[in-house]
């Protein structure tokens, strides 16, 4: 599951041409959960970027702890909180990278999962709007996952979905049907991603510095 991620400044009109940059992008090298992330959404045939709360808070939630902030791909279609969402409501995470923990005997030591070439990563996501006034509202998302390969089991059984940027605009229009929408939620190419180990630092969320996401080994990959 991803509890954290690097998200390091990205070049986003070069990853999407056509992407409105209205606002700054958020970026973290170790970002965690009941925060604001950037995510990219299709508003009036225009792809935007805008800051969403990560933690899906639909208006009926109480419990602000108990937002989600991961969907599994195989509950987008039965699980309530989800379901609307996913019918409309569809939007992508730029990221450098996910952090997953692996467990040794003694500890568990924290991997970076990156494409192998660095570059970035589209995260699939679903969003909701809680009214808190008439006038005002907060926007929130949850990131949607599958199984990762076998590659990367050993650190992780689930990452998020990972939509490639030509798939961008299918899959945030909310005119393409939740089973089209649904087939672009695959396990990434064993070859498209691997992961190198970094510092016990990363652990602490308060951690903002450089240092995170910094290699302490050699990277994991399907060549390696």
């Amino acid at each position: 599951m991803a509890g954290r991620l690097y998200i390091p400044p990205l070049d986003l009109s070069r990853l999407l041409p056509e992407l409105a940059r209205d606002t700054t992008p958020v970026t973290s090298p170790n970002l965690a959960p009941r925060r604001f992330l950037s995510a990219i959404r299709l508003e009036a045939g225009r792809l935007t970027l805008s800051p969403l709360f990560w933690g899906l808070t639909p208006p009926w939630l109480e419990v602000l702890d108990h937002a989600p902030h991961c969907a599994r791909a195989e509950s987008l279609d039965t699980r309530p909180m989800f379901r609307e969402a996913f019918r409309g409501r569809r939007c992508l995470v730029p990221v450098g990278g996910i952090y997953a923990w692996k467990t040794l005997p003694r500890a568990k030591q924290p991997f970076l999962v990156t494409r192998v070439d660095r570059g970035p990563l589209l995260l699939a996501a679903l969003w909701c709007r809680f009214h808190t006034s008439l006038a005002e509202h907060t926007d929130s998302l949850a990131l949607i996952t599958v199984p990762t390969t076998t590659l990367l089991h050993s650190l992780t059984d689930r990452l998020p979905a990972i939509v490639e940027p030509h798939d961008a605009r299918q899959w945030l229009s909310p005119e393409t049907d939740p089973a089209a929408a649904k087939t672009l939620l695959t396990r990434a190419p064993r070859e498209l991603l691997g992961a190198f180990p970094v510092s016990r630092h990363v652990n602490d969320p308060a951690h903002q510095d450089a240092s995170c996401a910094r290699p302490i080994g050699p990277m994991l990959r399907a060549d390696s």
